[in-house]
């Protein structure tokens, strides 16, 4: 193979390195960046539960004399998904798998703010090994 042959079978690995090893910078910078608003909206969840739901759920979500824990199976996701915690944050919930009385609705709390304890709650079922 001589010297031309070879430089035209490199130019196309050429074009590629030239342009994925820019897209892999950028999205490595979406991915950090990702990583650090997960870790950030978990910590603006767990400070959102302690100051709504955990008088009544519990601040380590084992829940109380109040109120059911989240940390159990009946509050997995394929169960309860996360719709569930928005409409009873913003509507309430009759009682149904327990015998607490009903919740009422949470008054001032933002849907934002909702997300933000779904995310928290989810995070530590996971890692009670509740999927």
């Amino acid at each position: 193979m001589n010297n031309t042959s070879r430089a035209k079978s490199r130019w196309p690995w050429a074009i590629a390195v030239a342009i994925l090893a820019p897209l892999a910078m950028v999205a490595s910078h979406f991915l950090l960046n990702d990583s650090s608003a997960k870790s950030e909206q978990l910590r603006l969840g767990k400070l959102a539960y302690q100051d709504n739901c955990a008088s009544c759920h519990g601040a380590d979500l084992n829940g109380t004399r109040q109120g059911p824990p989240f940390i159990h199976k009946v509050y997995e996701p394929s169960h309860h998904g996360d719709e569930a915690f928005y409409r009873a944050a913003a509507n309430g919930v009759r009682a149904h798998h327990w015998r607490f009385g009903d919740m009422p609705p949470v008054d001032g709390i933002s849907r934002n703010e909702v997300s933000d304890i779904i995310a928290y709650i989810r995070e530590q079922q996971r890692q009670q090994g509740i999927h």
